[in-house]
């Protein structure tokens, strides 16, 4: 019977053996563990409970589900979690002598490698601990064994974790980013990039960097391949950075800022180049607006600061006398041009607050044909050749607005009128609705282009004909917006080309 049993002996060994390197599921490699461990001591029930944080229990077999329900958090209790192999034993084995009566005694394999217990096993049986030396030397194999295999499936979850994790970062960047090997070859993309350049994951893998990230005109900065001919990465400055125009698939070419980072290994050699991609777009329309901004602040501001200078400069003159008319005229005109840049200010500082966080309101009870009454006096006297007019029905009905900031929206509508109208009938007309009113300022002039519609209420925007004939900032209809939205309204234009324009915004009754 002994060679017998040295033979099974060898199996068990071999059976571990193969564990280490077929099974790299914890769960599975724990259950497995506890069957050979129960077999080879020919036990009834066993536990392997695992240190962490402290004791749990990682695997059962044959336990009764209620010696389990006590055992479970009894593990869990500060005093226990600070026992170590030896106490733990101990412990268990006075637990499984009381709940069993004095029928079952208790074995426990301690599981260490790297000089650290990860763990232990505890097989239940009915008979003393009596083990020969080889038993022992036996039993002690085993355990290493048990122990190098729970030590490397936990390290094979642990770098599955730290894998989804990374997935989950890749996928979820907003930026796209690129996986380029030591080759330049595409390991890998994520989502952002497929969106951004128009391919899957499928396509792109394996293409070559050169096939993919191709400029549209010449990039500001070194291009990958200039960097890399000029010794990069080995350079003191590793990060490269190059900004312009990607062509894609599909056209237009997309605005991008593409930054290189190098993964080296330890003897300094390539592995891969880490490169993100970013959609630029909105700088580039952030610089578009700021070079617009300035060019059209600094036009409007010149005209009227050089008509004041002009004006004060003449009336103070020594060598000549003016009357009175010539020195009234020049006085209205200082006034008209002054309250134009004090206009213009208030407008650029509205704008400033918006981009700040909105406008502040102050409402109350607002009579929109009051309001609209006492606009069309106020701006009837800068014209001879328009006539403004207010319609509105009966029992209009008082509105919950600020009224200075309404009030702002109909002049800035009807001062618009009287710019691009020659001539002609301005009306202000309000409409009563179940939930809204609606209030439209309409003139008789040339209207709005099909192609400025989109755009007339963008800031700083002007169409061509606007820019030719009349003097602004593009501030106006983008004020309106904001002011209607901020009220829980909202503005528009009717496309109505040749037949005058008309501008209509709403308001919540």
């Amino acid at each position: 019977m002994l060679p017998d049993f040295r033979v099974r002996q060898r199996d068990y060994l071999l059976e571990i053996s193969r564990a280490l390197t077929q099974e790299l599921d914890l769960e599975k490699l724990l259950a497995r563990i506890l069957r050979i461990a129960i077999e080879m001591l020919a036990g009834q029930a066993g536990i392997i409970a695992l240190k962490e944080d402290g004791w749990r229990v990682a695997a059962v077999h044959g336990i009764a589900p209620a010696f389990l329900s006590y055992l479970t958090p009894l593990l869990a209790e500060e005093n226990v979690r600070e026992l170590n192999v030896t106490e733990l034993n101990r412990m268990l084995k006075e637990l499984t002598y009381t709940a069993s009566m004095g029928l079952l005694n208790g074995t426990a394999l301690p599981l260490a490698t790297h000089g650290q217990v990860i763990g232990v096993i505890f097989i239940f049986r009915n008979y003393a601990d009596l083990f020969t030396p080889n038993d022992r030397v036996l039993l002690q194999s085993f355990a290493d064994q048990a122990a190098i295999a729970v030590y490397n499936a936990r390290l094979y979850g642990q770098v599955s974790y730290e894998k989804q994790r990374l997935d989950a970062l890749l996928d979820s960047a907003a930026d796209g980013i690129l996986i380029l090997n030591a080759d330049l070859t595409i390991e890998r993309v994520n989502d952002a990039f497929e969106r951004i350049y128009g391919r899957t994951h499928d396509e792109l893998v394996s293409l070559s960097h050169d096939e993919i990230i191709r400029w549209d005109g010449d990039p500001q900065g070194s291009t990958l391949n200039e960097a890399i001919a000029n010794g990069w990465p080995l350079t003191p400055n590793a990060t490269l950075y190059v900004e312009g125009d990607l062509e894609r698939p599909l056209p237009p070419p997309l605005p991008v800022g593409i930054t290189y980072a190098p993964l080296l290994s330890v003897e300094g050699k390539l592995r891969n180049i880490i490169v993100s991609v970013r959609d630029i777009t909105h700088f580039r329309t952030a610089d578009e607006v700021k070079s617009t901004f300035i060019s059209i602040v600094s036009h409007e501001l010149r005209t009227p600061v050089a008509l004041i200078k002009g004006y004060a400069s003449t009336l103070r003159r020594d060598d000549a006398k003016w009357d009175k008319h010539t020195i009234t005229d020049s006085l209205a005109v200082i006034e008209e041009e002054a309250d134009r840049l004090s206009k213009m200010i208030d407008d650029l500082l509205d704008a400033s607050r918006l981009q700040a966080g909105g406008l502040s309101l102050s409402r109350g009870d607002v009579s929109l044909p009051a309001l609209a009454k006492r606009v069309a006096e106020k701006l009837a006297t800068q014209t001879n050749q328009h006539t403004i007019v207010t319609d509105f029905p009966d029992y209009f009905p008082i509105i919950l607005a600020d009224e200075t900031r309404i009030e702002q929206v109909v002049i800035n509508l009807v001062s618009n009128a009287l710019k691009y109208a020659p001539a002609g009938e301005i009306r202000i007309a309000g409409q009563v609705r179940a939930e809204q009113v609606i209030i439209c300022v309409s003139d008789e002039g040339p209207g709005i282009e099909a192609k400025d519609l989109p755009h007339i209420f963008d800031r700083f925007y002007r169409s061509t004909k606007a820019v030719k004939h009349t003097k602004g900032a593009g501030l106006g209809l983008y004020l309106a917006r904001a002011i209607v939205e901020a009220h829980g309204g909202r503005i528009w234009a009717d496309p109505k080309p040749d037949s005058g324009a008309r501008l209509c915004f709403s308001l919540p009754r």
